[in-house]
């Protein structure tokens, strides 16, 4: 979930001929001098310096393999400011066909909403315009048990993070606002995840030990919650937009989201279970029947064994999937004590959370040939599409989430004006969405750039707008939706045409007007925000953290 970390970085133009200006005009996200480990911390105050071991490390897929797939993409998926993903796929193919799909994202309430944060309040905006349920939501647990936030002190900040998210153009009546704090249905959720979780995961995930108070934990609890909340209604293809630390809470949240299933689905070839290394493994040497079976109509669990063994490095390399010794000699077992039982090609379901009921309703719904055990059913003429979706359908007839695995997209953190990381701590770092417009163009102003030490310099040499936090705020703010004008700041910049003075001056004016504009419309919406069915006063006043 989005905390009060601060939005997008910069990553590398595919072609500068045919692609907007990324915010660093193509620097190789490869080569970042002093890369570090990387360490996602929800709540630590790191910053990212090498995107591309988010994609080696974490399994995050790049956002421009679904971009062509993506229908009116936002600018800042265009300019890769949004720049991976997690299973993003179900969420576009919803959104292009018009089907139920969701956003949500939330704020923790730690001080003003600032540049940053209007970057998530965007993807929530333009997931709704086209066409998701959207909810935006008061992260108050979490703000008052892992940061201390006194009540007064999160009310205060609840309030301004709703007014700038409706004056952005958040529409209340097609979406949902809420805070954790009063929200029952969400804390039953919470309640109910967290009979799927155990303390070793937390230790594991995010560092807990025996100091860490149980409301910390409960906080997490809720998070997921708040992640599978769009779903309690029906499941839906639903988008958490977050930047890359809060990654954990992502993956946890699928994990969980897999737990609470009655039923798990997945294929097989023969009576007993495999792993999913093993389960690819198997698959194709059944793809490879011909060259050792007796019967190839009829595979024998001992003959693929037997030829499995037998295969050097170049055979194993010749079956398009990763093998390594572990897992070749655990799959050589199983086919080994499968003996002469056949290799056939099904699905299967795993009795996860199923009631007896349920599972005996599924069984019956099965059409066509099927093979009943203690614990899972094999059916062998249905896909996996079509077993997922009945298994799903199952479920909810008796009362399950059949929750579908939450996506995620993730953006770049944003350079800091002072340069560094931006930072609510740190004034001068950042521009609150709150600043008089007058204190925002000083900002931009006395902010570093990425240009060269003279003007003359920079005529010869060009400035490095992939190092400049001005040139950041022209193409992740000011330049709105117009990448025309973001790819010509870029390239003055960096041809020589464009000295740092005038580039400032310009974005310091973009600023005031954005701002002025921005606090009109706060004002403009503070009627329709009295009106809204969220709390703006807790009920958990006069409690101070720690207390409850």
């Amino acid at each position: 979930m989005t905390r009060d970390h601060d939005a997008p970085e910069r990553e590398a133009a595919d072609d500068e001929q045919t692609r907007p200006a990324r915010p660093d005009g193509g620097a190789d996200a490869d080569s970042a001098a002093g890369a570090d480990d990387v360490a996602l911390d929800p709540w630590g105050s790191s910053t990212i310096a090498d995107y591309r071991k988010l994609f080696e490390e974490f399994g995050i897929g790049e956002f421009d393999d679904v971009l062509a797939e993506v229908p009116n993409p936002h600018y800042l998926m265009r300019r890769g400011v949004i720049f991976g993903h997690r299973d993003y796929e179900p969420v576009a193919e919803a959104l292009r066909e018009g089907e139920e799909a969701a956003v949500l994202s939330g704020f923790m309430p730690t001080g003003d909403p600032h540049i940053g944060h209007k970057l998530v309040f965007d993807e929530i905006i333009w997931h709704q315009e086209q066409g998701a349920d959207a909810y935006g939501l008061i992260a108050d647990l979490e703000a008052h048990s892992a940061r201390g936030m006194s009540w007064e002190e999160i009310d205060e900040h609840a309030r301004d993070y709703l007014l700038s998210l409706l004056a952005l153009g958040f529409d209340p009546e097609e979406g949902e606002l809420y805070r954790q704090s009063e929200n029952r249905e969400l804390q039953d959720l919470a309640f109910e995840l967290g009979s799927k979780a155990n303390f070793s995961e937390f230790q594991g995930i995010y560092g807990f030990d025996g100091e860490t108070n149980v409301s910390h934990m409960q906080s997490v609890v809720t998070q997921m919650a708040d992640i599978l909340y769009p779903q309690l209604d029906e499941p839906k293809p639903t988008v958490i937009p977050v930047g890359p630390d809060q990654d954990p809470h992502v993956r946890f949240a699928r994990d969980l989201a897999a737990r609470m299933r009655f039923f798990g689905v997945t294929e097989a070839y023969a009576s007993f279970e495999l792993d999913d290394a093993e389960r690819a493994l198997v698959g194709a040497v059944y793809e490879k029947r011909d060259e050792y079976a007796e019967e190839p109509d009829r595979p024998r669990c001992e003959e693929a064994g037997a030829w499995l063994a037998e295969l050097d490095d170049a055979d194993l390399d010749e079956l398009g999937v990763v093998v390594d010794d572990r897992v070749r000699e655990s799959a050589v077992e199983k086919l080994d004590n499968g003996g002469m039982e056949p290799l056939r090609p099904r699905v299967r379901f795993l009795d996860l959370n199923a009631t007896d009921e349920a599972f005996e309703s599924l069984v019956e719904a099965i059409d066509g040939e099927k093979r009943r055990y203690d614990e899972h059913v094999d059916a062998f003429d249905l896909d996996p599409e079509a077993a997922g979706e009945l298994a799903r359908e199952v479920e909810l007839d008796h009362g399950g989430y059949g929750f579908v695995p939450p996506s995620s997209i993730y953006h770049r953190f944003m350079t800091g004006l002072t340069g560094g990381k931006m930072s609510s701590s740190i004034p001068a770092s950042h521009i609150s969405l709150l600043d008089d417009p007058e204190e925002g163009y000083d900002k931009v102003k006395a902010a570093t750039t990425g240009g060269r030490d003279t003007a003359e310099e920079q005529r010869e040499l060009g400035g490095k707008a992939d190092e400049c936090p001005v040139y950041e705020l022209y193409a992740y703010l000011l330049a709105g939706d117009d990448d025309e004008f973001a790819k010509e700041v870029y390239d003055e910049c960096v041809g020589g045409e464009r000295l740092c003075g005038g580039c400032k001056e310009q974005a310091a004016e973009l600023m005031r007007e954005f701002l002025e504009d921005h606090q009109e419309k706060r004002e403009e919406v503070e009627a329709l925000l009295e009106d809204l069915d969220i709390s703006l006063t807790s009920s958990r006043r006069g409690v101070a953290p720690g207390d409850d």
